[in-house]
């Protein structure tokens, strides 16, 4: 997608974007009121999207095995999945009702709604040593700090420093650091020139030379604010991420339309076998 089609219309509000939003931030907060109450007492919230039933509950049982709680939020297309027993469904667009949410609408906000919250797509699985892994990384965080996947753009883009980010694939957000990226305007939503927060002329002709995607404002944060990010290799969850990306044979629900993921995951990909080759299909 080319920073000309990431201009909002309608079906875009939701999916974490600074350019055209204009959507009272108050009502954001609102929001982010009951999405607190709903999260009081948990300590180790750990978010999950629903695009596919299926998947999302596996999601919620390796959450679980690792002692967090999975917190499902879910696209309006998909709709609400089966939340198991000690998991906590969250409707996060209700206030809003956006055709289309992504999950970096309520990451954007983590410190309005809870002190810790982990994070990851909704097509990457993980072995139990991976999960174990990335709990003792998220557990260790000191508020103030958090975790992702760095995005450098491979050989073509590893030299062009603007156009570097961090991936939400999978991650963990303290209070401050979420605290402190939305008040310096520098967070996970796209196109960080156009953020509330970044009022100065002189700053936002400097963003706008930086791409626009998600997650490059969490890279700036780390560069120019001194964000402290710990990094998650991307190649230790790569084999349980069930993705379109250098794919030749993926196969599209609408070719050349907006994606349908959860369509495409069950069409590309067969659960019971990638749960085989995680050692988690006692899981499923």
């Amino acid at each position: 997608m080319s920073k000309q089609e990431a201009v909002m219309d309608a079906s875009q509000l939701g999916k974490g974007n600074w350019e055209g939003f204009d959507v009272p931030i108050e009502r954001v907060y609102e929001a982010a009121t009951e999405w607190r109450q709903r999260l009081a007492g948990v300590s180790r919230p750990w978010l999950c999207w629903n695009v596919s039933e299926r998947w999302c509950k596996l999601q919620q049982r390796l959450i679980q095995e690792v002692g967090w709680t999975p917190v499902v939020g879910f696209d309006p297309r998909s709709g609400p999945p089966a939340v198991l027993p000690g998991s906590i469904l969250i409707d996060f667009n209700s206030h809003f009702g956006f055709e289309v949410m992504w999950p970096h609408f309520p990451t954007e906000f983590a410190f309005l709604f809870a002190e810790r919250l982990a994070f990851w797509h909704a097509d990457l699985l993980c072995s139990l040593d991976v999960m174990r892994e990335l709990q003792s990384t998220f557990e260790s965080l000191p508020d103030g700090a958090m975790a992702a996947v760095p995005d450098y753009g491979g050989r073509r883009n590893f030299f062009k420093f603007r156009h570097h980010r961090y991936w939400e694939l999978v991650g963990c957000t303290t209070k401050s650091a979420s605290q402190s990226q939305f008040e310096h305007g520098s967070g996970w939503w796209r196109c960080i020139k156009d953020h509330p927060q970044c009022k100065d002329d002189d700053e936002r002709r400097r963003r706008a030379r930086y791409y626009y995607d998600s997650g490059v404002g969490i890279m700036y944060w780390k560069r120019h604010y001194g964000g402290q990010v710990i990094d998650i290799p991307e190649k230790l969850v790569a084999v349980g991420h069930c993705t379109s990306i250098n794919r030749k044979n993926y196969r599209q629900v609408n070719p050349g339309g907006a994606r349908v993921l959860g369509a495409e995951i069950d069409l590309n990909f067969d659960i019971e076998e990638v749960a085989a080759k995680l050692g988690i299909a006692h899981l499923l």
